[in-house]
């Protein structure tokens, strides 16, 4: 590879679709699935069905990539002839793996990296990726994403909602009473993170069809901010759900100059449950 080019690497939470992965070239920095006698890579060993086939027998824990697995791509970065690197995470607010990212390449004599924190989740993180990604494409230096990365954070955001708080609340994302209170009315959070990249609330709907019509709506609202938007409609086992959501945010968010649509990964699963629904929005 040119070496006056420049890398992207991206966590695997970042949900970034495989097709966008192969065509911008970008290196994959897998987080942990762990069982009480095994573990998995994100996306590599495990895959989101296994995680939701597996519920019923222990719900798993998470964590960030192994620094080895983490200097691995590093190195491997480094020897395809890459100098420099932009790197992309999940938020540090609800994950350690920017800041292990940053204590990993921070003595690298042979790679220098930018190491951009999204303080966004899933594909909320994934259109910043893709957003720098063609950026670099188009000839940008390590400079320019310095200058560009925190406008384009600042204007992506992903919002979605869970068919259960079961999973939220084992995961400590949610305290007992806002479990049990939530649960017993049927009361459905509408999620996004905030400025400092941790999970709030927007609103809250009793059922399923509310809360999904409540999501959409903030993220209409969010997208009416911009005269140009890339938008994300991704699911957790709710794919024909998902079809539904992108159909009728098709028609009320015209401005859209592009859609992206998947499953989130297996690690976001656990946290989540099935039935999730998540929509991103970026102002372009």
């Amino acid at each position: 590879m040119d070496a006056n080019r420049i890398a992207l690497i991206v966590d695997s939470c970042t949900d970034v679709p495989p097709e966008d992965i192969d065509r911008y070239g970008m290196y994959v920095v897998p987080l942990q699935v762990n069982y009480a006698n095994e573990s998995f890579l994100d996306k590599v060993t495990i895959t989101p069905q296994q995680v939701y086939d597996r519920f019923a027998d222990e719900v798993p824990s998470t964590s960030t990539p192994t620094p080895a697995v983490a200097r691995d791509v590093l190195n491997q970065v480094v020897a395809d002839g890459y100098r420099e690197a932009v790197i992309v995470t999940i938020s540090s607010g609800l994950s350690a793996t920017y800041d292990l990212m940053r204590s990993e390449t921070a003595g690298m004599a042979l790679l220098t990296c930018e190491v951009v924190d999204t303080k966004n989740i899933g594909m909320g993180a994934g259109l910043v990726a893709l957003a720098l990604a063609r950026l670099l494409a188009e000839g940008a230096s390590l400079d320019d994403v310095r200058r560009e990365a925190a406008s384009i954070v600042e204007n992506t955001k992903v919002f979605f909602c869970v068919d259960t708080l079961e999973y939220l609340h084992k995961g400590g994302r949610i305290g007992n009473v806002t479990y049990a209170v939530g649960s017993m009315l049927d009361m459905r959070p509408v999620i996004t993170c905030n400025d400092q990249g941790v999970y709030v609330t927007v609103s809250k709907a009793k059922g399923r069809r509310q809360s999904l019509k409540k999501a959409m709506g903030a993220a209409e609202k969010f997208a009416s901010r911009f005269e140009r938007v890339t938008m994300a409609v991704v699911n957790g086992d709710a794919a024909a759900e998902a079809a539904e959501v992108r159909a009728e945010l098709g028609g009320r968010v015209a401005h859209a100059d592009a859609w992206y649509e998947g499953q989130i990964s297996p690690v976001l699963v656990v946290h989540t449950g099935p039935g999730l629904i998540g929509i991103g929005v970026q102002g372009v």
